[in-house]
C-alpha cells in the first residue's frame, strides 16, 4: 500500500536539515542558494522551532523569520518538525519523523549537520545522529505501516556541513571539499540577517567570522568565497582536467 496523495508531490532534489531555524542558513546557506540557482529543487527541514531563545518574543516570530530566510534563499519548501528545542534527542520518534519527510519528498541528496558543537547547543550533535539514521530508515522495506505507508526511498548521497567555527581541525568525516558560493554569498548573509531576534547587536561579530571563513575556504579552492562541506564517501573524479 502506498500513499497516493504524497506520491503526487513533486520531489525535491535536495533537503537540508538543521536542528533549529538558522542552522542551515549559517552552515550551508550559500550552497543551498547556489543549488537553487543551478535549477535544483531544494527544501529545508528544521527538526525543532528553535524556541525559546533569549531575545525572541515567541515561536510565531521565529517562524516568520524562517519563512523570510527561505524566501531569500529561494528554497521550494520548508517544514518544521514537532520536536522540542533544548530537548532534542536521537530516538525512534525523531528518526521516524524525519524519515517520513524523506519518503514524502524523495530527495536525491541530504545536507546534514556533521559534527558536535562544543560550548553550543547539544541539539546539533543529536541532529547529526537523527539525520544519519533517517537517511537509512528512508530506504527500509517491509516496515510500511511504521511510515504511514509512504514508499521506501533510497537517498543517493549525504553531505555534511559544520557549525563548529572555533576548531582548527578539519571535519571529522574527512573527504572535505569546497562549494563555490561566490554568486550566492550575499543571499546567505541576507538569510541569516532575517533572524533579527537571533542576532542582536552583541552577536554581530558572527558576520565578520562568516565573511572571513567564506574568503578563506573560497581562496583555498580558487573561488572568491566558499563553504567547506564533507562527504562520508571519498569524492571521486571522472574528469581530472575539468576538476583542476
Amino acid at each position: 500500500m502506498t500513499n497516493d496523495a504524497d506520491l503526487s508531490i513533486e520531489p525535491l532534489d535536495v533537503i537540508a536539515v538543521g536542528a533549529h531555524p538558522d542552522d542551515v542558513e549559517i552552515g550551508c546557506g550559500g550552497t543551498v542558494a547556489r543549488l537553487v540557482e543551478q535549477g535544483y529543487r531544494v527544501g529545508i527541514v528544521d527538526l525543532t522551532d528553535g524556541e525559546p531563545t533569549p531575545a525572541s518574543p515567541g515561536p510565531e516570530v521565529r517562524a516568520a523569520e524562517a519563512a523570510e530566510a527561505a524566501r531569500l534563499l529561494g528554497v521550494h519548501h520548508r517544514t518544521t518538525l514537532d520536536l522540542t528545542n533544548r530537548m532534542l534527542f536521537d530516538n525512534w520518534d525523531s528518526r521516524l519523523a524525519l524519515a517520513k519527510e524523506f519518503r514524502r519528498w524523495r530527495p536525491r541528496m541530504v545536507l546534514a549537520l556533521g559534527d558536535r558543537t562544543p560550548m553550543a547547543s547539544p541539539d546539533h550533535w543529536q541532529a547529526v545522529q537523527i539525520t544519519e539514521a533517517a537517511v537509512f530508515y528512508s530506504r527500509l522495506t517491509k516496515w510500511d505501516e511504521r511510515f504511514d505507508h509512504l514508499p521506501p526511498h533510497k537517498i543517493d548521497s549525504l553531505v555534511f556541513y559544520s557549525l563548529n567555527f572555533y576548531s582548527l581541525e578539519p571535519p571529522p568525516q574527512g573527504n572535505s571539499f569546497v562549494m563555490d558560493i561566490s554568486s550566492t554569498y550575499e543571499k546567505k548573509i541576507a538569510s541569516i540577517r532575517a533572524y533579527a531576534t537571533q542576532f542582536p547587536p552583541e552577536k554581530q561579530h558572527i558576520f565578520a567570522r562568516l565573511d572571513a571563513m567564506a574568503h578563506y575556504f573560497g581562496e583555498a579552492a580558487g573561488f572568491e568565497r566558499g563553504e567547506r562541506l564533507a562527504s562520508p564517501r571519498a569524492v571521486g573524479v571522472r574528469d581530472l582536467m575539468g576538476l583542476v
